[in-house]
């Protein structure tokens, strides 16, 4: 078998599509056939894997950025990853990963990123599992109790002339996070059209303003259908600057009580996790309705580390990545920090076993470790970081200090 690695041209985006209606259900074919003025969809690159002409393979890869360690990075998001029924386990997967990542590589992006439906099969690729994104369940009861701010902020139905401030919002938030994309890319972008007017995605958008009319928070809700109380308004996005902001945004969710059972939240981590918005609410009893994981890989160490801004400490950490798997990112290299910032020496002198004189990880040890996910403690129990442990509480203090969220689906 001789599996040509290619960009999928327009004459193949139906059978594309026809693949990704087998794995994922999804529509073959929009209604009129594919524009080839838009194919392949903005901000996104398409790969296929062929054997004698035939499409047996894709990748579709979105082009974005996300917010890591203060700074935006650019991503590979993984999307529509499929192989024929047929060619499953035949060795189509890696070598169709491998040209994608390369790809990536060349068009600057550091890092990737996807939504597993699989998580073995994305270890065996180099990803690991950092977060989760997640829809829950809220009973309407719940919001009822959420006590009014003692102060003077107070929500009003959004308008367009508010997206700046809506954005300012977000960015606050995202920016303080490890993993949100910063969606300042389409189709994530937050657009006037898509939130506001007769053809808008939501129902509704609520801000919260202070005693200055300044935005404190946003929510982007959906009515929903039915008036039963089996059904939920659903909101994409719920984001509060202070807490008083996400008690007026509860609250006014919380006003559907009469007519709909639950509000139904996007959200990270799992209800208990680590969204602060619910920390508003007391009594956190939720019903989780969908679960994703979300995955990253390192493609490029020194490109990750320099994106990335960290404590403003003075340090030199020896580690490594070793790694069978992704024989594209292995090397060892001294992290030095100063100022603020970081960069990754490659070290020539290293031993022939890492592991005897540094920090040395698998890929996936690397990717939880730089996006905050877990603790150099517990990836060694996870068998993902081995060597001398002399710089390990050193090496969280670097990289821990943000929580990881994710808020888009793709």
């Amino acid at each position: 078998m001789s599996i040509d690695l290619r960009p999928i041209p327009v004459e193949d985006a139906v059978a594309s599509r026809q693949l990704g209606m087998e794995a994922f259900g999804v529509r073959p074919v929009p209604p009129g056939g594919i524009d080839p003025a838009s194919w392949p969809p903005k901000n996104m690159r398409a790969w296929g894997a062929y054997d004698d002409g035939e499409l047996v393979g894709k990748a579709l890869v979105r082009e974005f950025t996300s917010w890591f360690h203060g700074s935006r990075v650019p991503t590979a998001g993984m999307a529509g990853v499929t192989v024929a029924a047929e060619r499953r386990g035949s060795g189509v997967l890696r070598p169709l990963f491998d040209a994608v990542l390369a790809d990536a590589r060349e068009h600057g992006e550091v890092i990737s990123t996807l939504f597993a439906s699989s998580m073995g099969i994305y270890h065996g690729l180099g990803y690991e599992a950092i977060g989760s994104f997640h829809d829950v369940r809220i009973p309407m009861p719940t919001l009822a109790r959420v006590s009014l701010p003692g102060g003077p902020v107070r929500a009003r139905r959004a308008t367009a002339a508010d997206l700046p401030e809506i954005l300012r919002v977000y960015e606050t938030w995202a920016a303080a996070q490890n993993g949100p994309l910063t969606r300042a890319e389409e189709p994530f972008a937050l657009l006037v059209d898509d939130m506001f007017g007769p053809g808008a995605d939501y129902t509704g958008v609520t801000v919260a303003l202070g005693p200055d009319d300044e935005v404190l928070g946003f929510a982007s809700w959906k009515r929903g259908p039915g008036d039963d109380r089996s059904n939920a308004v659903e909101v994409d996005d719920l984001v509060a600057l202070t807490p008083d902001a996400a008690r007026v945004l509860w609250r006014t969710l919380g006003s559907f009580m009469s007519v709909v059972g639950d509000v139904q939240i996007s959200t990270s981590g799992g209800w208990t996790g680590v969204d602060p918005a619910r920390l508003a609410i007391p009594d956190h009893v939720a019903t989780t309705a969908s679960t994703h994981l979300y995955m990253l890989r390192i493609l490029d160490v020194p490109g990750a580390v320099a994106a990335a801004h960290v404590p403003p400490v003075t340090a030199r950490i020896p580690f490594a990545v070793v790694d069978p798997r992704t024989p594209d990112i292995e090397g060892a290299w001294t992290l030095v920090v100063a100022d603020g910032k970081a960069h990754a020496e490659p070290d020539a002198a290293a031993p022939a076993d890492p592991a005897t004189d540094r920090l040395t990880f698998t890929s996936g040890g690397l990717a939880a470790s730089y996006a905050g996910a877990m603790s150099a403690a517990n990836l060694r129990l996870a068998g993902r970081l081995a060597g001398p442990t002399t710089h390990d509480a050193l090496w969280d203090a670097l990289w821990r200090g943000r929580d990881v969220h994710v808020r888009d689906n793709f």
